[in-house]
C-alpha cells in the first residue's frame, strides 16, 4: 500500500509546483510610471496589450505628473519612466537612476479656451504674444500647478514671455491632471495649456476649442527610461529592458502611429529603430 500513497504524493507535489510557477507566471509585471497624457489619451489600453500578448509581461501603470513620475523612479517604486520632460530625464540619467534615455514619440501643445476667445489670441504671431494678451486682458488661465511636464512647459513659456511667475486673480492654478484642469478650466471659461493628446480625447468641449497652436515652442517630445538597477537592485530590469526594447521597436512604433481618437492620429513615433 506504501507505493500507490507515494505516488499520489509525488502527483500531489507536482500539481502544487505547477500551480506555483503558473501563479508566479501570472505575477510576471513591470511598474512603469508615467505622465497622465499617455493614460488619459488611451494610448496604453491600445498599445500594452499588445506588448503583455507577445511578451507575457504585464504592464502595471502609475500616471501622474511627470514630476511625481519622476520622484516615484528616483525612490525606486518603478521599473520604467515615461514621461516628458527632457530636461528632468536627462537629469535623471545623469543622477544615476536611469540606464539610459531614447525619444519615443512627439506630439505637441495647444492652447484651448472659450469659442469666442474674450482675449483675442487666436491672431497672435506666436504662442509668447499669446500668453501676454491673456495676462494683459487679465482673461482667467488654468494651471495644472502640479510640476508634470505639462505644468513645467507652461512656467518655462510664461517665463520666455517675460513673465516670470504669473499671479492674480485670473491665474488659477488647480494642482490636478490635465483632464481635472480641463474641466475647471472649462467651467471658469479660462484659457489652458494642454497637450493634443488629452485634448482631443477630452469629452467636454462645448463652447471650447483650441484658440492657439502651432508655435515651434510647443513641441512635445516623450521619453522612456528603464530605472538603474545599480540604483535600486529589486528593479526588474530584464522585463523593464524588454518593455523598453519593444516600444522603441517597428513593433512599437506601429503601434503608437496606428493609434487614432475620431480618425485623428495622436502620438507620433521618432525612436531611433531598433529593431522587430
Amino acid at each position: 500500500m506504501l507505493k500507490p500513497i507515494l505516488t499520489r504524493l509525488a502527483l500531489a507535489a507536482l500539481l502544487v509546483a505547477g500551480g506555483l510557477q503558473n501563479a508566479q507566471a501570472a505575477e510576471r509585471f513591470i511598474t512603469v510610471a508615467s505622465t497622465t497624457s499617455t493614460a488619459n489619451s488611451g494610448l496604453f489600453d491600445h498599445i500594452l496589450p499588445l506588448f503583455t500578448d507577445k511578451t507575457g509581461i504585464e504592464v502595471r501603470v502609475v500616471a501622474v505628473g511627470t514630476g511625481q513620475a519622476i520622484k516615484l523612479a528616483r525612490n525606486g517604486d518603478a521599473d520604467v519612466l515615461f514621461v516628458h520632460h527632457k530636461p528632468s530625464e536627462e537629469a535623471f540619467v545623469a543622477d544615476g537612476f536611469g540606464v539610459e534615455r531614447v525619444d519615443v514619440m512627439y506630439n505637441d501643445f495647444v492652447i484651448v479656451g472659450p469659442s469666442d476667445d474674450p482675449a483675442g489670441i487666436k491672431a497672435s504671431s506666436d504662442v509668447l504674444q499669446a500668453l501676454n494678451t491673456i495676462a494683459q486682458s487679465g482673461a482667467p488661465f488654468a494651471s495644472r500647478g502640479d510640476d508634470s511636464g505639462t505644468h513645467k512647459r507652461e512656467r518655462s513659456l510664461w517665463k520666455e514671455a517675460g513673465i516670470d511667475s504669473p499671479s492674480g486673480d485670473w491665474y488659477r492654478e488647480t494642482g490636478s491632471g490635465m483632464g481635472a484642469t480641463l474641466n475647471t478650466a472649462h467651467g471658469m471659461g479660462a484659457y489652458a495649456l494642454t497637450d493634443r493628446a488629452t485634448w482631443l480625447s477630452f469629452k467636454n468641449k462645448d463652447g471650447f476649442e483650441i484658440v492657439f497652436e502651432g508655435d515651434k515652442r510647443m513641441f512635445n517630445q516623450y521619453g522612456i527610461i528603464a530605472v538603474s538597477p545599480d540604483k535600486f537592485p529589486h528593479v526588474k530590469i530584464d522585463d523593464a529592458t524588454a518593455f523598453v526594447n519593444w516600444v522603441v521597436s517597428k513593433d512599437g512604433q506601429a503601434a503608437i502611429a496606428d493609434y487614432t481618437v475620431g480618425g485623428t492620429q495622436l502620438f507620433f513615433p521618432n525612436a531611433p529603430m531598433q529593431g522587430s
